[in-house]
């Protein structure tokens, strides 16, 4: 795919930020700004703060590439901003990425669509977290419904473990979530202009997919092509694309879901600014599919738009 690269004019590629995901931010960051700038285009980091708004406006900068993970990027806040400045920026709009940052209201949406999601209970109380080992059993996963990259996360799997977890969570702000536990395979879909592209099934020995698991540990394994039937594949592919679509997601994105013993897939969650790092599986996945990564982030940034995202 051939894209001419003087098109973009100059663009700010939108990292860092102030949350809990700073970090690997700014490894996206810096990799998609490498990237570009390989490809010839006029690209500018910006790592964000409380003057972003001043040195976007002040910059003469034709588009954003945002590569902001978490509260305060994917959340709708920056794309917020970049409406009001009327700035071209990459991946979901406003509303999609504030739906998509909160596991609630995202999993609330799948239901609606009658989606498959699994159970939860809304953890707010010690009688709460009780209530939901009655209701849902053992093990159960509690989450922060605002954080990304499993940041607050815990597997539950004696009562005892589950006021800590709930704590651990809770210490993240907004609302807790206790989720039943599927028992099975973790996959993850990644989604480029409309098209689901190959999964990646991911093995760890960690006791769930963390944060460690994710960014750090060296025996986390990522399986591509994944080993599936053609045609449960494309089974799969076909609702990870309503998931994505019911949230009003664009651009590019990716879905992650479990799939049960017996077949059966279940939804966990949408990311709109997936990671870019060494690590991450949209590029492992767009590489399956014959796209490196030079092209993949030229192609992300040619999707770049303002004010009719939704």
């Amino acid at each position: 795919m051939s894209i001419d690269a003087s098109q973009f004019g100059k663009v700010a590629v939108l990292m860092g930020g102030t949350s809990a995901e700073r970090e690997i931010s700014l490894l996206s960051g810096q990799a998609v700004l490498k990237a570009l700038q390989e490809r010839g285009v006029d690209a500018h980091a910006v790592d964000v703060d409380e003057n972003t708004e001043a040195v976007l406006r002040e910059g003469g900068f034709d588009r954003a590439f945002v590569i902001l993970h978490g509260r305060g990027g994917e959340d709708g806040t920056m794309q917020k901003l970049l409406e009001a400045i009327e700035l071209p920026y990459t991946g979901s709009g406003v509303r999609a990425s504030a739906l998509a940052m909160d596991k609630l209201k995202t999993k609330q949406v799948w239901m609606e669509h009658g989606l498959p999601t699994p159970e939860f209970c809304v953890l707010d109380s010690d009688e709460s977290c009780q209530m939901a080992i009655q209701n849902l059993g053992l093990p159960l996963i509690i989450k922060p419904v605002l954080e990304g990259s499993s940041i607050g996360m815990s597997k539950v799997e004696t009562e005892e473990e589950m006021l800590p977890a709930w704590e651990k969570a809770r210490a993240c702000g907004g609302t807790v979530i206790a989720e039943r536990w599927i028992e099975g395979r973790e996959y993850t879909a990644a989604v480029l202009d409309e098209q689901v592209l190959p999964m990646i099934r991911l093995e760890t020995p960690h006791r769930f997919y963390d944060f460690d698991a994710k960014y750090e540990a060296d025996d986390t394994q990522y399986i591509c092509p994944c080993g599936l039937p053609e045609a449960q594949e494309a089974e799969y592919a076909a609702l990870v694309k309503q998931a994505f679509d019911a949230v009003n997601a664009c651009g590019w994105g990716r879905v992650d879901f479990m799939v049960d013993k017996a077949g059966k897939l279940w939804l966990i969650e949408v990311n709109t600014v997936p990671g870019m790092t060494s690590h991450s599986l949209v590029p492992m996945a767009a590489k399956q599919a014959g796209i490196g990564f030079e092209e993949l982030v030229l192609r992300i940034l040619t999707s770049a738009r303002c004010g009719h995202h939704e």
